[in-house]
């Protein structure tokens, strides 16, 4: 019995095809069109007149004049290293506490038990609902918005720490172990190393998180930061100062992303 004939397949184009690296100029012309087509959008929706009054969404161009003032003044730069020290504060304590607990989570089946439960059902509450909480238990200062980052990025963190631990090759252990390694060996030589790419991962992902949580922070009682300078402006209207205060937000988060992408890949070249 003979099989049916079937049409060579088609050749996939590079562009199209699973996993297969692009071209550099590819790379180059995909990249310029990411950022070009957006900018493209909102010129021609800002100058389209669809939205009256027109200064309700300013031009890029309008925009960028707003941020350039706002950067003349000091006034930019002052709200964004608010912000900035905030970030690195309550993200950089919940690093600190999420990544040990995920390594112990993803490593040993008695810290999956003892941890897994408690930290999948806090990750449930929104992090928005502590805020009276922690206004009555820390007050209106600089503690209560850290906690607030710190609350919001934890237990994300810690999970997603050891979902990357959990990807470490059963073999790879087993084989630690007949090559007479012991515990501790096989976790500072073989687990952190090999799940430190992932681990950095998890922290892009919950970087931007943490700026979520910082403009809501911002909005309760503070006297400085980018999520105070977005109301302090919508109080007067000032559309295109707000925008501008958006873009900064996305260019130090894209900075941020960018570094810790560069850091994943000088640490973890063999992936």
């Amino acid at each position: 019995m003979s099989l049916p004939r079937r049409r060579p397949p088609r050749p996939t184009p590079s562009l199209l095809a699973i996993r297969k690296p692009n071209s550099r100029r590819a790379t180059v012309v995909l990249v310029t069109l990411s950022v070009l087509v957006p900018l493209g959008l909102w010129w021609g929706l800002s100058v389209s007149g669809l939205i009256q009054p027109a200064r309700y969404l300013p031009t890029p161009a309008a925009t960028f004049a707003a941020a350039l003032e706002m950067a003349g003044s000091g006034q930019l730069f002052t709200d964004a290293w608010a912000s900035l020290q905030r970030v690195l504060l309550g993200f950089g304590l919940a690093i600190a506490v999420s990544v040990p607990l995920g390594i112990a989570m993803g490593t040993f089946r008695a810290g999956q038990s003892l941890f897994e439960p408690v930290i999948g059902l806090l990750r449930y509450l929104p992090a928005s609902a502590f805020i009276p909480l922690l206004i009555i238990w820390l007050g209106l200062g600089e503690p209560s918005k850290v906690a607030l980052l710190f609350i919001g990025t934890v237990f994300f963190n810690t999970l997603m720490t050891a979902d990357a631990v959990r990807g470490i090759p059963t073999s790879l252990i087993d084989v630690s172990y007949t090559l007479g390694a012991r515990t501790g060996e096989v976790v500072r030589k073989v687990v952190i190393p090999h799940s430190l790419p992932g681990m950095i991962d998890a922290v892009r992902v919950n970087a931007a998180a943490a700026w979520n949580f910082v403009v809501v922070a911002e909005l309760i009682a503070a006297d400085s930061g980018l999520g105070y300078r977005i109301v302090r402006l919508q109080r007067f209207s000032q559309v295109d100062r707000i925008f501008a205060v958006l873009a900064v937000i996305a260019l130090i988060g894209l900075a941020i992303d960018l570094l810790l992408r560069l850091t994943r890949d000088r640490v973890g070249r063999w992936t």
